[in-house]
């Protein structure tokens, strides 16, 4: 392809995007295309000979818009997950535009000098130590996995086991402490790193979510030798946070590693409004974040933060002759993260912290806090619908037919949810919490403003009285 012919094909993808963007306002808030109908529409014969460049551009438009959620809609609540704000979509093309490897300072420079303007900057809004090593990987799910590799080693070479070099075969037990809510991902990463996800030592949790200290505190005075500790900042279902000032010291006082899951709940370190609720977040050891959710990144970007940088970089340095050494000053993004072949993520990050600022963050943080109570608010006054959790962050967690039976609410509830998906005025998913269904509403969109929260209320009151009308019948 030529210069012109290259400019053309991708002026053509981004009027597509452009033109994505701007119809999404009158879209139903769901899919128009399930699974089945999305896959025969991408199915096919592998085609033996090539297709223009620009047919291709418009067949992928064509055939994936219908089967796309319209996750950056200013009423989409079904998962935490936030818009792809314009400034750092923007930087994401150019981004892919650029093809640079995140794996190494000297080759990608720009990439390499982004990374650590962006980490520090991130330290700073989420006044996390500044010391901090920060690698930029996919997401929370990731940051975990690299947090508690970081913690795996650390613990264990305090015991005198080099478990990078030696593995786990004769190492020392490790004690893992860790909440009954804790995210499935936190789970999954144990698993990974050969802890196993049901080896563990489970502490009881409250009616939020949060760890209950005085379990916390009989179950970590019987733990000797190598351990770790992992605390929550911002439970998916409820928001609520683990009360780390009573937490921590108890888990420092068994030498254990402490780690916080915090995929959206760090945030509220960003907002002074909220920021109480992360008091003695900072005295641990190692922090897991997104930047596709509060931040509102483009997928994917997530942020592995962990104080003892020397720790970090033993678990994930991948050494060969064929690659660069970083000198004094120098910061060589592989170092911190699990892959050398990746994504220049800290560009779409540097340029959404340089067009919101501090100051941005931090209103937005505390308007998503503001809509997700008054939706709560509007709820809680219909007829037999309950929310379940205390509304202290972005997360809503709402049953209906509270005046039926469990079984019967359970139905209920479903139902709600189906009607709401299907008439599309606002997206909101479900979740079972306590052994019960219930629906789940995370308000974090850089687009939700009051207007969206009060149709998005209205839209869940009309599925909910619906259901009930046709229940009756």
């Amino acid at each position: 392809m030529e210069g012109e012919q290259i400019g053309r094909l991708l002026r053509q993808a981004a009027d597509h995007a452009i033109r994505y963007r701007s119809e999404l306002p009158s879209r139903p808030q769901r899919p128009l295309h399930g699974y089945a109908d999305a896959l025969a529409a991408f199915d096919g014969p592998l085609p033996e000979t090539g297709e223009a460049p620009g047919v291709v551009v418009d067949e992928l438009a064509a055939r994936a818009e219908p089967g796309l959620n319209v996750t950056t809609g200013a009423r989409f609540f079904g998962w935490v997950i936030g818009g792809s704000h314009p400034v750092g979509v923007a930087a994401d093309w150019m981004t892919s535009a650029w093809g640079q490897n995140a794996g190494n300072h000297h080759a990608m420079p720009s990439a390499a000098a982004a990374e650590t303007v962006a980490a520090r900057w991130l330290l700073d809004l989420l006044d996390l130590p500044r010391e901090s090593s920060v690698g930029f990987v996919t997401g929370a799910t990731v940051a975990n996995f690299v947090c508690l590799a970081a913690a795996r080693g650390a613990v264990l070479r305090r015991v005198g086991w080099d478990v990078d070099a030696n593995g786990l075969f004769g190492a020392p037990s490790i004690s893992v402490l860790i909440g009954d809510d804790a995210h499935t991902t936190v789970f999954s990463a144990l698993q990974f790193l050969g802890l196993g996800h049901d080896r563990l030592i489970r502490v009881a949790t409250d009616s939020q979510g949060q760890m209950e200290p005085e379990d916390f505190a009989r179950r970590a005075a019987d733990v000797r030798g190598p351990a770790i500790v992992i605390l929550q900042a911002g439970q998916i279902n409820t928001g609520g946070f683990d009360r780390f000032t009573e937490l921590v010291p108890i888990a420092r006082g068994v030498g254990a590693w402490i780690h916080v899951d915090s995929a959206f709940g760090a945030w509220a370190r960003a907002c002074p409004a909220f920021r109480h609720f992360t008091e003695g977040l900072d005295a641990c050891d190692s922090w897991a974040t997104d930047g596709h959710k509060w931040l509102q990144t483009p997928y994917d970007c997530g942020y592995a933060i962990v104080r003892d940088s020397e720790a970090h970089r033993r678990a994930m340095t991948i050494a060969a002759s064929y690659l660069p050494t970083a000198m004094e000053g120098e910061r060589d993004p592989s170092h911190f993260v699990p892959e050398l072949s990746r994504r220049a993520r800290g560009f779409a990050t540097w340029a959404i912290i340089r067009h919101l600022g501090r100051e941005g963050i931090a209103t937005m943080v505390e308007r998503h806090c503001r809509v997700a109570r008054l939706i709560a608010d509007e709820l809680r006054g219909e007829n037999a619908i309950a929310v379940l959790n205390d509304v202290v962050l972005n997360q809503v967690l709402v049953r209906f037919g509270a005046d039926e039976l469990a079984e019967r609410g359970d139905e209920l509830t479903r139902a709600t949810i189906i009607r709401l998906q299907r008439d599309g005025v606002a997206f909101a998913g479900g979740a079972k919490w306590r052994g019960r269904e219930v629906m789940r509403i995370s308000v974090i969109s850089w687009l939700i403003d009051d207007a969206a929260g009060k149709a998005t209320a209205a839209a869940i009151i009309s599925a909910w009285r619906g259901v009930r009308e046709t229940s009756q019948d």
